[in-house]
């Protein structure tokens, strides 16, 4: 669809000018005045007339009985009422439910159910179909996209600035992505790649578009999946990150998960260095108690590899750091300090604990001064406080590191999230669903 602009110094003289140049072709968007009449200075009008580059045959325009109203009878699209919108939306519900039993592609990762597949075995949609049906089929699907332009129309003010226009079949999940905090150079280099290698018949529904890119997201975000400790081995793992990002809360949780939630039950220390908050020490203190878990504290870096021996006997060391602001170079130099001190034999895998609910550039210098502690994985908090998941996506997506954890909320240990990339798309185009968890 195309968008075109006439002025007047009166609405009636720039509609004149519309009429003059597209006829009565075209779909009034919007009127407004974009100067006021002054001393000595005319006022200017503008309206934004959308036409279609390629109008319908004669023939097809008999059939569905569309005949356009003359611009002067139409309203701006913006003040048409509740009523029609209600029914746009209708029409477009209505239109997806035909599309997922029609449509042959199924969903990533999740096969058609045996009752649907029962049913297309009792009605197949053969190629015994009147040609009118079909035609009539493909134009229902158009339908549905041009409603989805219409409501994304406008998705953005400064629009994607990659070689190729976007085609309409695109402007929903452009404008989901978009809305979901992700870095707008990651989103336009995903939407370059997908408009190159997507096979051309895919990209004419809107549908099977954002199955595609769903797909493609899934395969970009890196996961650390959870291994259990082999035979003989440890698994040692500190968590660092800025002050009240749940540091302390989800080390309780993993505690909780490794002590008493898998097929085995493991053997759990925990080693606190967060001498600095008593209130900290206090509280992993007494999950300690509970859970009947041994417990060290290091006070000088040189005490680390102490503390390590003494929990040699467990299958999890997991360890909690004091919190810190991100430009505060000297704690995190601290910590440094106490992963130069270890000299044993374990190897310490260092998480990096961030909360969801900033942006994706506050994420990055996050990670940043941090980087100097050799971050292994990432894990994430606080996504019931969020609707946008685009930041981690962007995170993971650039700096390459795997995402272990999600922490979902506040209790113990129930809000606790294996890392998926089949969750975080899900978040991320949909919100977060505590009932998917």
């Amino acid at each position: 669809m195309k968008i075109l602009t006439f002025t007047g110094s009166t609405p009636s003289e720039a509609l004149k000018k519309a009429k003059l140049e597209i006829g009565d072709e075209g779909m009034l968007v919007e009127t407004r005045e974009i100067q006021k009449k002054g001393l000595g200075r005319p006022a200017i009008y503008e309206i934004v007339i959308g036409i279609e580059e390629s109008q319908l045959k004669r023939e097809q325009a008999k059939r569905f009985n569309t005949v356009n109203k003359p611009l002067e009878k139409q309203k701006p699209i913006m003040q048409e009422s509740e009523d029609i919108l209600f029914n746009i939306s209708n029409a477009a519900q209505q239109i997806s439910e035909i599309s997922a039993v029609t449509d042959p592609l199924v969903e990533y990762g999740r096969p058609r159910t045996a009752p649907i597949i029962d049913k297309v075995a009792v009605q197949p949609l053969s190629a015994k179909e009147p040609k009118e049906l079909k035609e009539i089929k493909s134009e229902i699907n158009k339908l549905g996209d041009k409603v989805k332009l219409i409501q994304n129309m406008l998705w953005e003010e400064k629009s994607p600035k990659i070689e190729s226009a976007i085609p309409p079949e695109f402007a929903e999940i452009y404008r989901l992505a978009s809305q979901s905090g992700m870095s707008h150079e990651h989103l336009e280099s995903i939407m370059q790649m997908t408009l190159e290698h997507m096979p051309h018949k895919m990209k004419e529904n809107s549908a099977t578009v954002k199955r595609y890119f769903q797909t493609l997201l899934r395969k970009m975000i890196p996961i650390r999946l959870e291994s259990a400790p082999t035979m003989g081995t440890k698994k040692v793992m500190m968590l660092v990150g800025p002050t009240g990002v749940g540091k302390t809360t989800s080390i309780a949780k993993l505690a909780a998960r490794y002590s008493y939630l898998m097929e085995k039950k493991y053997k759990v220390g925990l080693v606190v260095l967060d001498t600095y908050r008593i209130g900290a020490v206090e509280q992993l203190m007494q999950y300690a108690r509970m859970m009947k878990l041994g417990i060290e504290t290091v006070v000088d870096p040189i005490d680390f590899p102490t503390a390590l021996n003494s929990l040699r006997h467990c299958d999890y060391i997991l360890i909690d750091t004091m919190g810190s602001s991100p430009y505060d170079k000297g704690k995190i130099e601290k910590i440094y300090e106490c992963l130069e001190a270890n000299d044993t034999e374990f190897h310490v895998d260092v998480v990096l604990v961030m909360p969801s609910s900033i942006k994706y550039e506050d994420l990055q210098a996050t990670y940043d001064n941090f980087a100097t502690l050799n971050i292994d994985t990432m894990m994430f908090t606080k996504l019931d406080e969020t609707r946008g998941f685009g930041n981690i996506f962007s995170l993971a997506y650039e700096t390459k590191k795997p995402i272990s954890y999600f922490s979902v909320g506040q209790e113990v240990p129930e809000d606790l999230v294996r890392a998926s990339s089949d969750f975080l798309v899900e978040c991320l185009l949909h919100g977060f669903n505590r009932s998917k968890v």
